[in-house]
């Protein structure tokens, strides 16, 4: 499986989004990952996402392959 950043597999991205609501935007993802304590690495490939609406998980993890 392709690794994000800091090793992390985008599973653990979608494991740290767990139950938002979307749409959401990045600052939404960013709240909700906080909020489920994800970890620092995690953080950094969220935090990372091109701004913008995001209307399903599968936005989500297209997101983190183009920050990969």
């Amino acid at each position: 499986m392709t690794r994000g950043l800091g090793g992390h597999s985008p599973a653990n991205v979608s494991n740290y989004l767990g139950g938002i609501d979307f749409p959401a935007d990045k600052q939404d993802l960013v709240e909700h990952a906080k909020k489920n304590s994800a970890e620092s690495d995690v953080m950094e490939v969220i935090e990372a996402l091109p701004e913008g609406q995001y209307e399903s998980m599968a936005d989500v993890m297209k997101g983190v392959g183009e920050v990969e």
